[in-house]
């Protein structure tokens, strides 16, 4: 069969979709395109099953909606697959029926986690065929691409679809497949240059991701849309051999200097160290810089520094709040006490550390908020810090935080078009307003000159310089980030 994993370009006067293999949706005023992980397997997938694949980004191609249309009329495919979230759900809608109306024999799946959330929303909203529930969507669309191709492999679960005018329930997919029977991502393919320059975690370029686990081992935080795709539960890795294996061809074939893995927590404990040590037998060490997301309070100052060793650079950690109720509320398992001594751990080891922050809880006072504000500048001022990611807090359907939000009677509205992190969309002790200015807050927490002197003194060679720049040059996106814009339709 012909198959589109699609990416539908998304205009508006807030800037570029950053929705590909990405957890908390936002618009950028500076695009960033980061590597869609779990749809790229699903093309491979399918690919190495004997089906004609294309991946249609038309987001990271930048193209408007009409010369998507276009290119995709012409391509005929038999089955076009999109990734959805919230914040655009209602938009995809409109453009699955306008790409009905265009391909009338074309099959329309949609994956993702809103999706998961509400499948039935979905189906009752758009004349989409198919949606499916759970996260391994690459193993089941493949699986759903070989049983509409008549092959004798049976419906999978997860796959919700129509049946004499009917929606059936597909219940949710499995989550227990083995990751070591994907096959390597096609990264031409996938087009993977479009995604290996313009990405803000990148020092060196071209950069790349990959993936050790789905998703997180913790995978319990009540705001993380992914738990509604991997809960902690399911979470399952690639063995270690197999992900330096992949490592090695990204290095070998394509050029990669960086990486990012992409598991919502890096594997940790004897999984962690028998990947740096074959990282380090090889000697891609010495070849290709590594990057990962870790968990506060999990490590030892050994293990940060065998991270080191294997050449690891950009480590991001959730902080999200500095006030411990807010911790405990969204079950995060760690405690205030434990987010400094990560923080100098990691920096002790020679890593750079990046902390992630949300401001806009609708139990925290003013007082919180600036007590993690304050927080932020004083890592940074101390030189514990290398960068940091500010958001507005949004409880995403599917979300044990949504749930809460709902029975308390905090949202203020349930308009999927504003859960884009420009504004709140609950009841809080904090205004909309103090809420973004908290957040620009956190993103100039870094300009101290203390800061600024240290980075300065920090350059040692082009790279160097050219990182500066557009780690500037993002910083300034993130505060022409500002609330609610008009927006334009899906054409």
């Amino acid at each position: 069969m012909k198959v589109s994993v699609a990416y539908p370009p998304l205009s508006s006067d807030k800037g570029t979709p950053l929705l590909s293999q990405n957890r908390q949706f936002q618009w950028f005023t500076n695009p960033t395109y980061i590597y869609p992980m779990v749809p790229a397997y699903a093309a491979s997938l399918m690919a190495s099953r004997g089906h004609t694949v294309t991946f249609d980004d038309g987001i990271a191609d930048e193209m408007t909606y009409e010369a998507f249309k276009r290119d995709l009329v012409a391509k005929a495919p038999d089955v076009i697959a999109m990734e959805t979230k919230t914040p655009v759900v209602t938009r995809h809608w409109k453009i699955v029926a306008d790409l009905k109306a265009a391909l009338p024999g074309a099959t329309i799946v949609l994956m993702g986690d809103h999706v998961t959330a509400l499948p039935r929303e979905t189906m009752e909203n758009c004349p989409v065929d198919y949606v499916i529930r759970g996260g391994d969507f690459d193993f089941i669309l493949a699986d759903l691409v070989d049983h509409l191709d008549g092959r004798p492999v049976a419906l999978p679960a997860g796959v919700w679809r129509r049946e004499n005018g009917e929606i059936v329930d597909g219940g949710l997919g499995n989550l227990t497949h083995n990751l070591d029977e994907l096959p390597y991502i096609d990264r031409e393919l996938i087009k993977w240059k479009r995604y290996a320059f313009k990405n803000g975690n990148f020092k060196y370029t071209p950069g790349a991701y990959v993936m050790a686990g789905r998703d997180c081992w913790w995978g319990r935080c009540t705001f993380c849309s992914w738990t509604t795709l991997f809960p902690g539960a399911t979470y399952r890795t690639v063995s270690p051999a197999r992900h330096v294996a992949e490592i090695e061809r990204l290095v070998n074939d394509y050029g990669i200097r960086e990486i990012f893995d992409d598991s919502g927590c890096f594997p940790r404990g004897a999984w962690l160290e028998e990947f740096c040590n074959l990282l380090i037998a090889k000697g891609l060490h010495k070849k290709v810089v590594m990057g990962c997301n870790m968990r506060v309070g999990e490590l030892t100052q050994a293990q940060w520094n065998l991270l080191k060793k294997a050449n690891f650079r950009f480590i991001l950690i959730g902080l999200e709040s500095m006030s411990q109720d807010t911790l405990n509320r969204l079950k995060k398992g760690i405690k205030v006490s434990q987010i400094e001594e990560t923080v100098r751990m990691a920096k002790k080891a020679g890593l750079e550390p990046h902390i992630t922050t949300m401001v806009g809880y609708p139990w925290e006072t003013r007082e919180d908020a600036r007590r993690t504000v304050d927080f932020a500048k004083s890592l940074f001022s101390r030189g514990l810090l290398n960068t940091l990611q500010a958001t507005i807090v949004v409880p995403y359907p599917g979300t044990p935080l949504f749930e809460e939000a709902k029975a308390n009677g905090w949202l203020t509205t349930e308009n999927w078009d504003d859960y884009d992190m420009r504004d709140s969309v609950w009841k809080s002790p904090i205004s909309s307003s103090d809420v973004l200015q908290f957040k620009d807050e956190l993103y100039k927490a870094a300009l101290t000159p203390a800061f600024i002197i240290r980075k300065i003194l920090s350059i040692r060679d082009l790279d160097d310089i050219k990182f500066l720049a557009r780690a500037a040059s993002k910083l300034v996106g993130h505060l022409l980030n500002k609330s609610r814009a008009k927006s334009c339709g899906c054409k």
